[in-house]
């Protein structure tokens, strides 16, 4: 079954929310016109009833419409009483099936949808954590925070949704947390997360280890090392990784489950110039491979490209004004499941276009956007 098949076939089984016996419109048409717009570059609900109509005669092809293409107000309401976990839900289950074990690296951070806010209604912009696979650029599952919750009650309410057997988690600091490291090794991943201030013991003795350690040579620690340089546009990058077994002797390590690497990582910018050095601290579950963890340092940031800023340039997530809360919840997944449809059907040939300009095109040419989604039109008697 091609991926938008099978997606159609969950969204099928969504519950509807609405009072039996008062819809007008079927659900499954409703959810379909919402995703195949923002496919087509909907960016609200005015826009979906317009694509709606423009694309009406291509649309029963595909969908049953006893009614009509749904106006606005419609699909408004209907998306502010869907309950967001049903959309991650067909979002987790869909990603699972279609494209299993793509996701050797698992990125997890948080972004807020800023223009869902509005400060003089005291209303907080929709916060979400994300799971993200770096090496596929695929949206596997999302949690939303709670009004009165935060990034960590987040991760530790995703992370259970998530196959995490034979991957390494990657998460900023926010996340090193011994309950989160604990949950995803006790589900057969692996972690490397930073050594920072919001935990300054761990943060202090692995600082004070490696630095000891760099300052003899790394005499008798068997260290692992790897080293890149990036060049271009005048720019020159070094990142220098050092990785080394825990020792068993240091108390402030012992609370972190399964721990077994201690890594260094030391950043060199030249840009015209102008040199400027940082360097970090991590802790990870995996075997002290300097290489293999600086990779997976490095595919960490892939979330901060190929997810979060694809959704503010490309979909113009921030410019958002939809602020009622499962609305702006549900709007925010679709953006996450059209981003799945055209990463999971990449260009081929010379000329690959951007993902906006794919876009664009599935909205000029529906031919293009129904090829994208490869659905079989309906049974007519």
């Amino acid at each position: 079954m091609s991926p938008g098949k099978h997606l159609i076939s969950l969204l099928s089984a969504i519950e509807d929310p609405r009072v039996v016996g008062r819809t007008w419109h079927k659900l499954i048409d409703v959810l379909s016109i919402a995703l195949f717009s923002v496919l087509a570059g909907a960016q609200g609900w005015d826009e979906m009833e317009e694509w709606g109509i423009a694309n009406e005669a291509r649309l029963r092809q595909y969908l049953e419409l006893p009614h009509g293409i749904p106006g606005h107000d419609t699909i408004r309401r209907i998306f502010e009483v869907l309950d967001p976990k049903q959309l991650d839900a067909c979002l987790l289950s869909w990603v699972g099936q279609v494209c299993p074990d793509l996701h050797s690296v698992i990125a997890i951070d948080g972004k807020s949808v800023r223009g869902s806010g509005s400060s003089a209604k005291g209303v907080r912009a929709l916060h979400s954590v994300t799971a993200y696979a770096s090496l596929s650029g695929l949206v596997l599952a999302q949690q939303r925070c709670e009004e009165k919750s935060n990034e960590i009650t987040a991760i530790e309410a995703l992370l259970p949704a998530l196959s995490l057997k034979g991957s390494l988690v990657t998460i900023d600091a926010i996340g090193t947390q011994v309950a989160i490291a604990q949950e995803i090794t006790e589900r057969g991943g692996d972690y490397l997360l930073v050594a920072k201030d919001n935990q300054p013991s761990l943060a202090q003795a692995v600082e004070d280890y490696m630095r000891i350690g760099k300052a003899h040579d790394w005499a008798h620690m068997n260290p692992s090392i790897f080293e890149t340089l990036d060049k271009g546009h005048g720019r020159l990058e070094t990142r220098h990784c050092v990785a080394v077994a825990a020792p068993d002797y240091l108390s402030e390590l012992h609370r972190w489950p399964k721990l077994k690497s201690l890594v260094r990582i030391e950043r060199t910018r030249d840009i015209a110039g102008q040199v400027s050095l940082q360097t970090q601290y991590l802790i990870s579950s995996a075997a002290p491979d300097a290489k293999y963890l600086l990779e997976a340092s490095r595919m960490h940031w892939a979330i901060e490209n190929g997810l979060h800023h694809c959704l503010d340039v490309t979909f113009r997530e921030d410019a958002s004004t939809v602020r009622l809360r499962n609305a702006t919840a549900n709007f925010a997944t679709l953006r996450r499941i059209t981003l799945n449809l055209l990463r999971m059907r990449p260009e081929s040939g010379k000329k690959k276009r951007s993902m906006a300009a794919r876009r664009k095109v599935a909205g000029w040419n529906p031919d293009y956007l129904f090829e994208l989604l490869q659905l079989t039109p309906l049974p007519r008697i």
